[in-house]
């Protein structure tokens, strides 16, 4: 049997989006063996399959080794992953509707004039007019009411230091480090995914072996 005496070793991935419904095996692991064709085999399983109005399964590793050892009994599989999956269904949509547009275009709108009112607030809270007037007199001996170069000075460097905290000028990156925004979203991604897996297994929706 093409099984024996072989070990497959796998790495779950923890969130997986499809596009098509049915999901195989290749699509939530990656998989090495000293023999290809079991892995060439194994890609072709099916782990589950989205039928209408579902958006989202969990698969334990467990439900992935009962379908592996259907094929193949005696074959010895080493988890090198997660414990479990989580399969997001998005099906790719025929064209992008002027809603999405629209939507993306409220959510910007939201995010400049949110981020530009919060600023303002602030500065407004501590007044900071009176500062840059004070130290504009205490500097030069002169007092003024109007914008100078204290002003200037600080809105070239309130934006640059935006841009460099957020590594980001447009769609390109300063660093190659990942920004404070991607970092947080990982966090957020990895919170969502335990709280999922966990309510997931309180009510008894995690496909899993009997």
């Amino acid at each position: 049997m093409a099984g024996q005496q072989l070990t497959l070793y796998m790495k779950i991935t923890r969130n997986v989006e499809m596009r098509v419904a049915d999901v195989h095996l290749s699509d939530v692991a990656r998989m090495i063996c000293t023999d290809q064709t079991v892995v060439n085999r194994l890609k072709t399983i099916r782990i589950c399959k989205f039928h209408e109005g579902e958006k989202r399964k969990i698969v334990t590793i467990l439900k992935i080794m009962e379908l592996i050892q259907e094929v193949y009994p005696n074959l010895t599989i080493s988890n090198e992953g997660e414990a479990e999956v989580v399969i997001e269904y998005i099906p790719r949509p025929d064209h992008v509707s002027a809603l999405v547009f629209l939507k993306i275009a409220f959510v910007s709108l939201i995010s400049f004039f949110g981020t530009a009112f919060t600023i303002m607030a602030f500065h407004n809270d501590i007044g900071i007019t009176d500062v840059f007037s004070h130290l504009y007199t205490i500097v030069t001996g002169e007092s003024t009411t109007g914008v100078t170069v204290v002003e200037i000075s600080y809105s070239v460097g309130l934006t640059l230091g935006i841009i460099v905290f957020f590594n980001h000028i447009g769609s390109r990156r300063i660093t190659k480090d990942p920004t404070p925004i991607e970092v947080e979203m990982r966090k957020y991604e990895t919170d969502v995914n335990n709280t999922l897996v966990d309510t997931g297994d309180r009510e008894g929706k995690i496909i899993d072996v009997e």
